[in-house]
Parts: structure tokens; sequence; C-alpha cells
């Protein structure tokens, strides 16, 4: 008498994906130094900072403190995005992760998607965690405008995934994790300075500074939550006197294109490969 044996089928890519991403989240909650870091950066600033320069600014009805909790939520989702991508996968490649996995049925499809799944809660969690601060210190408001929630969810979403293409995209270039972090922070630090995000309103800040700003994404991020979060009267005092919400979907579209032909470009499994 013959027995047959059926091989189970592999899970499908989306499956893979999925569970990836189950397993991302697990790793990064476990490591609480990277936890705190990623998400208590962001609201500290926003506290510091919001408390310092607390008062009434030159917009009619909108404080200092609402200003600046609006923009530093949208440069919070790149501490999630950009940050924790490049630096993880820097480590990952450095620890011997992605060339294990990369031997494995996975697909590099399945491993990047449970990559933008961890991006994506943390990035939600951090706005989730930045706003409920800021409403009741800085008396920020939720909208009650559904275009204003449909604007947030479309900013919030290119914004993630234009940003953690290019931390894919510097975890590629550099050598180590120690290179990553510091070059990381530099990069993320000056464009939050430059982008408006520390300066308020952006108005304030020299015009060479702002056009170098505007070729990247974090300007663009930070104006879109600034239009979710501020009155109208507010957009006068953006650099081209409105919301721009048409240009910011440009931008951010294009660095998702952008982001994802230089990740396709130079990503490598193992420090060696060229």
């Amino acid at each position: 008498m013959t027995s047959t044996h059926t091989a189970k089928p592999l899970p499908g890519t989306l499956e893979l994906g999925l569970l990836r991403g189950v397993a991302e989240l697990r790793q990064f909650f476990r490591q609480r130094e990277q936890v705190v870091f990623t998400f208590a950066l962001p609201v500290l600033l926003m506290l510091l900072l919001g408390n310092l320069i607390g008062g009434a600014s030159s917009i009619p009805g909108v404080s200092s403190g609402q200003l600046l909790a609006a923009g530093m939520i949208g440069a919070g989702i790149i501490s999630t995005s950009f940050s924790s991508m490049g630096v993880g996968l820097t480590a990952n490649r450095e620890d011997g992760t992605l060339k294990r996995l990369h031997g494995t049925p996975m697909t590099a499809t399945s491993f990047f998607l449970g990559k933008i799944i961890l991006v994506a809660v943390t990035s939600l969690a951090e706005v989730v965690l930045m706003v409920g601060l800021a409403v009741p210190i800085f008396d920020l408001k939720l909208p009650s405008d559904p275009t204003k929630w449909l604007t947030l969810f479309w900013v919030f979403a290119l914004g993630i995934i234009g940003c953690a293409l290019m931390g894919i995209f510097v975890s590629s270039v550099v050598k180590s994790t120690t290179g990553a972090v510091a070059l990381i922070n530099l990069v993320y630090l000056c464009l939050q300075f430059i982008s408006g995000v520390f300066v308020t309103p952006i108005t304030n800040l020299p015009k060479v500074m702002v056009d170098i700003a505007s070729f990247f994404p974090v300007k663009w991020i930070c104006q879109g939550f600034r239009s979710v979060f501020l009155p109208e009267q507010a957009a006068a005092y953006e650099m081209a006197g409105k919301w721009e919400l048409g240009t910011v979907a440009l931008v951010l579209g294009a660095w998702c294109v952008v982001g994802l032909v230089l990740c396709r470009l130079v990503f490598r499994w193992t420090t060696t490969e060229r």
C-alpha cells in the first residue's frame, strides 16, 4: 500500500509580509531603548520648545505652542519612518539578519511589506501620542471637517512611505550602524530646522533655507499637518501664502517614486555585496 504526501504550499507574498510585519513589531517593542528614543525625542522636543516659546504668535487666534505642535506632529513620523528604517536595516545587515532572510523562501517584497507595516503602526502610534499631548497642553484643535481628516490620511501615508524608502536608501550607502545613526540624526535635525519646524512661522526663516528644504519631504509633511490642525488664516503665514496641498501631494508622491527607484538601484543584503 502506497501513501502519498501532499506538500503544504508556501504562504503567498502578502501572507508572508503580514507575518513578517508581526515579527518586526514584536522585535521592535522588545528593544526598550529603541522604543524610548524613537517615541520620546519628538515628544520631548515638542513639549520643551512649545513651553519655551509659549504665548501668542504672529498669527491671530493661534498660539506659538499650537503652531509648533502642528508641525512637530508631522516631523514626529520622520523619526518612526526615516530614522528607524535607516538604522534598523543597517543593524540587520551588519548582524547578518538580512543575509539569513535572503536564504529563506521569503521574498524581498514580503520582507519590505513587513517593514512598512512596522513603520505604519509605529508612526500612527507616534501621531496619536503627540496629538494626545498637544490637545490638552497647547489647546490644539482636532479637525471637525472630514476633508481635513482625509488630508491627514494621505499626507501621513505618502509621508511614511517616502521617508521609509529614503531610510532604506541611506541604510544601503552607509557602512555601519554607528555611521547610520550619526548621518540620519544629522539629516533629520538639519531638515527640521530649515523646514520651519523649530522656527515658526516658517516665514521667519531666510528664503534660501526654505528653498533648500522645499526639495525634501519634511517641509511638505509638516505643511500638510499644519493645514489639518490650524485654522485657515494660518495659511497666510506659509511661504506661498496658502497651504498648497496639490504641491504637497506632488512632492511627497515624487519622493515615493524616487525613493523606490533609488532603493532598487542600491539595496544590498550583505555588507560585502556590491
